[in-house]
């Protein structure tokens, strides 16, 4: 049975993530991606030129799966408020339903790894909290967001990078939506 353009590439990238999921996780290296595939090292090289390509492929997972949803909420909500409510909610529950991606947004995978996969989580950051700070500034011009949309977007990025740092050092036994509700009425009031 022959495998599809692209099928064994996905497998990798699957079965990465699912050895971060381990809350004591050691460091990922490539002969035991390729021990839990049942693959040798060199098969893994012939999808991916680099452990860091690897990584690469997970953060655009990563990105293309918020900003698709990011987008969708902007595009079917008008109140920004709203949109900002919503984008944090999603931003919470995408690292609930993804423990081992959250170990890469919070760049503890990514330790001792090339620094550019930081660099690009960083980057990553920078354009969620501009998706927040362009939500607020929508609340604001329509008279339903008092305060600064710039420092509370910041907030609201801080506030999400917290819930998601506090889940995986739980061991992801601290939900990024725990007291959410309560909390949601305190930043937005």
């Amino acid at each position: 049975m022959t495998k599809k353009p692209g099928e064994r590439r996905l497998q990798i990238l699957q079965t990465l993530a699912a050895m971060l999921e381990n809350p004591r996780a050691e460091k990922v290296t490539t002969a035991a991606l390729a021990a839990k595939l049942d693959v040798s090292e060199a098969a893994l090289y012939r999808h991916f030129a680099s452990k860091a390509q690897m990584f690469e492929g997970l953060i655009e997972f990563i990105e293309t799966t918020l900003f698709t949803l990011i987008n969708k909420i902007a595009g079917e909500t008008p109140d920004g408020a709203a949109q900002a409510q919503q984008i944090v909610t999603v931003l919470l529950g995408f690292a609930e339903k993804n423990p081992g991606m959250t170990r890469v947004l919070i760049g503890d995978a990514l330790v001792n790894e090339d620094e550019r996969l930081q660099a690009r989580i960083n980057q990553l950051y920078d354009r969620l909290e501009a998706a927040l700070r362009q939500a607020l500034r929508i609340a604001q011009a329509a008279g339903s967001w008092p305060g600064d949309p710039i420092a509370e977007a910041n907030v609201l990025i801080a506030f999400v990078l917290g819930r998601w740092q506090l889940f995986a050092k739980s061991g992801f036994k601290r939900s990024p939506q725990d007291a959410w509700d309560t909390q949601r009425k305190f930043l937005f009031g």
